[in-house]
C-alpha cells in the first residue's frame, strides 16, 4: 500500500466509508471498530498483521477521544468503573503490542473467537429475558488487563471482551458502552506509541487516513444512540455483533 497521496482522494472513499460505518456500531455497542477495521486491512487488502493492528490503533487514538469526550457529555460514563479498567488495560496493551511486533498470535486468534461467539450467543439469549438487578461487577482489572492484551495482540478486542464481560456481570448497558468507549482512549495511545517504537511510522497509509476522517466524523453519532436506545435492545444488538464478527474471524482464521 502506498503512502498518502492528497492526489487520489478516490482511494479514501471506501476505507472513509468503512471507518464510518464501524465507529457508527462502535460508538453505539461499545465494540467493533477494530474487529472489522482489522479485518478488513488483513483480510481484504492483505496487509500484515502487525501493520494493521498499528494503522487501527493510530486511529482509534482519534476515534476514541470524540467517541469517549461525547459519551461523557451525554452521561453515559461510570467514572469508578473508568479507573479500575485504564490502567490494567494499558499495562495488557503494552504486552500485546510487544507480542504481536516480535511473535506470531495467529495461533491463538482462533480460540479468542471462538469464545467470544459464545458470550455473543449468551447475551442475546439473555436479551430476551426479564431485565435483571443491576449489579456492581467483580472482576475488573483482570477483565482490562486481558482486553488490552488481546485488543493490541490481535488488531481489536477491547470492546468485545471488556463491553460483553461487563454485561455478562450485570452492569447497565449504557453506561458500560459509555465507560469502555472513554476508557479505550488511554489504551489506543499506549499501544500505538509502543508500535511506533517498534515498527516506526508505517502504519500512516491511505487506509489509516480513510479510517481516521470516516471514524472521527461518526463518534459523536454512536454516542447520542447509546443514549436513546433501550437497554435490552442495546443487550441483542452487542450480542448479534459480537457473533458476527467473531464467527467471520473465525472462518477467516481457519480457512
Amino acid at each position: 500500500m502506498d503512502f498518502i497521496d492528497i492526489a487520489h482522494i478516490e482511494g479514501l472513499l471506501p476505507f472513509i466509508a468503512v471507518g464510518f460505518g464501524a465507529q457508527l456500531i462502535d460508538g453505539a455497542l461499545g465494540m467493533a471498530f477494530g474487529v472489522i477495521s482489522n479485518t478488513l486491512l488483513v483480510s481484504v487488502l492483505g496487509v500484515a498483521p502487525a501493520r494493521a493492528s498499528a494503522g487501527v490503533h493510530l486511529v482509534e487514538m482519534f476515534t476514541t477521544a470524540a467517541s469517549g469526550i461525547s459519551h461523557a457529555l451525554h452521561r453515559n460514563v461510570d467514572w469508578k468503573l473508568f479507573g479500575n479498567l485504564v490502567i490494567p488495560g494499558v499495562i495488557g496493551g503494552i504486552a500485546g503490542a510487544y507480542l504481536v511486533v516480535n511473535l506470531d498470535a495467529a495461533v491463538t486468534r482462533p480460540f479468542v473467537m471462538a469464545y467470544l461467539s459464545i458470550i455473543g450467543i449468551t447475551l442475546f439469549a439473555r436479551s430476551f429475558g426479564i431485565p435483571s438487578q443491576r449489579k456492581q461487577p467483580r472482576f475488573i482489572a483482570p477483565l482490562g488487563l486481558v482486553g488490552g492484551f488481546l485488543d493490541a495482540a490481535g488488531g481489536g478486542g477491547w470492546g468485545p471482551v471488556v463491553t460483553s464481560n461487563l454485561l455478562i456481570q450485570g452492569t447497565e448497558p449504557r453506561r458500560t458502552i459509555g465507560t469502555v468507549n472513554a476508557a479505550e482512549f488511554f489504551l489506543t495511545v499506549t499501544v500505538s506509541i509502543t508500535f511506533i517504537i517498534g515498527l516506526g511510522f508505517e502504519a500512516f497509509t491511505v487506509a489509516t487516513m480513510g479510517l481516521l476522517i470516516g471514524g472521527v466524523a461518526a463518534a459523536p453519532l454512536g454516542a447520542l444512540l447509546a443514549k436513546r436506545v433501550r437497554t435490552m435492545m442495546l443487550l441483542r444488538l452487542v450480542g448479534i455483533v459480537l457473533i458476527a464478527t467473531s464467527v467471520f474471524s473465525l472462518y477467516r482464521a481457519l480457512a
